[in-house]
């Protein structure tokens, strides 16, 4: 077998919080090498962001597993001195500073590319780079609120509505993660590498999708509606004999076979519902028809039923259920490791996977600040005295 698909390449990771952390993670689970940059304790600007060990430790296992971290002061020369050696052999620098940072601190894409033309330099910013908004503090829920989601998401009525993930800050990691493996494979061709850049507020409007395109195409502003497809119907959640379930009754076909299954074949010759936007418009009727059907039977009962018709259909799980269902299980999307301090513990896994001869790398427990700082440096020639004069310093 062949180390992890992306093992060549070494990964400079100057970011904190999540987006860019959760880029890097793509990285480190594909077997590249990623030196985690964090400032030196002792230091003045230590991160105490969301994120951080002291924060959440499950959220910190999950999220910087598989790195290398060294404590490096950026703002004294010794530091940049030691970064500029970094930069000379690494693939990707990558940070997620306010954008007129990195050029206030000498290690923007311009300075760090004319040490090594082949490095591919990523930014991923709150707003961009540029424009009006650049210089405001990029955040999870003001992108949500900015780039449309909050206006769609919840019950009509109810006013904006968060999504319970960070979904910008992680949209945002992983087509930062994209746009770096495109410009690694333009080097390729090209032998250069180039500036990568997105945003929060980019990646949640890319999110947008269909509602964007309505928008777009039809200049038809979509509004919230809660569980309910806003295109077709019945599509959401309905009350069982036990519990909720999930459907998903898009076009005539699925329409038909629902009606069938649920022993109410005369809705779909019934006078405006023939069609998915003639079923729209009586959305409380069609609702109010099949929710009194539903009630009549358990969760598991309709699945099976609904499944054999062919009606996408599914149980809604709290999340110690996802990890306890079968599907889930095979999946394997809990990912053992075994922790130094934690004992046995379990990851989430990325979710994808090679077919190839190349190993999936093992998953490591995430690093204490600073514990690869000596290591990497004896890489770099330094001496255990000039170690420890920069730890004196504050430098590492």
């Amino acid at each position: 077998m062949r180390p992890g698909a992306l093992s060549r390449y070494t990964i400079l990771d100057a970011t904190r919080v999540r987006a860019g952390p959760t880029a890097v993670r793509t990285f480190a689970d594909q077997g590249a090498r990623v030196i985690k940059l964090e400032i030196p304790p002792g230091a003045p600007g230590g991160d105490d962001m969301i994120g951080g060990r002291e924060h959440n430790r499950a959220d910190y296992e999950n999220l910087h597993r598989n790195k290398e971290s060294l404590t490096l002061n950026m703002k004294a020369p010794e530091g940049r001195a030691i970064l500029e050696q970094l930069v000379r052999t690494a693939d990707v620098f990558i940070e997620n500073y306010r954008p007129d940072v990195k050029h206030r601190l000498g290690i923007g894409p311009d300075q760090l590319r004319a040490i090594n033309p082949r490095l591919v330099y990523a930014s991923i910013s709150g707003f961009g780079q540029d424009g009006p908004a650049a210089g405001w503090p990029g955040f999870d829920s003001i992108a949500q609120g900015m780039g449309g989601l909050m206006s769609v998401t919840g019950r009509a009525g109810d006013g904006p509505m968060r999504v319970g993930i960070p979904i910008a800050d992680l949209c945002a990691g992983h087509f930062c993660a994209l746009g770096i493996m495109s410009a690694l494979l333009e080097r390729e061709a090209t032998g250069e590498g180039q500036w990568v850049q997105t945003s929060l507020l980019e990646s949640q409007i890319a999110m947008l999708d269909f509602q964007a395109a309505q928008w777009l195409i039809d200049r038809k502003v979509p509004t919230q509606s809660g569980n309910e497809h806003p295109l077709t119907v019945p599509t959401g959640v309905f009350a069982t004999q036990d519990g909720h379930l999930n459907i998903a009754a898009i076009g005539q076909n699925m329409w038909t076979r629902l009606c069938e299954a649920m022993g109410l074949q005369h809705l779909v010759t019934e006078p405006g519902l023939g069609s998915d936007p003639e079923r729209v418009q009586n959305r409380e009727r069609v609702n109010a028809a099949v929710g009194e059907v539903f009630a009549t039977r358990t969760t598991a009962e309709w699945t099976e039923l609904l499944i054999r018709a062919g009606v996408p259909c599914g149980p809604i799980h709290s999340i110690d259920q996802v990890f306890a269902d079968p599907q889930v299980q095979q999946l394997g999307m809990a990912w053992p490791m075994p922790h130094p301090e934690l004992g046995d513990i379990s990851l989430v896994r990325t979710p994808f996977r090679l077919s190839g001869h190349t190993e999936t790398t093992p998953p490591r427990a995430a690093p204490h600040q600073g514990d690869q700082t000596d290591s990497i440096l004896r890489e770099l020639g330094y001496s255990e005295a000039r170690i420890a004069e920069l730890r004196a310093a504050f430098v590492v």
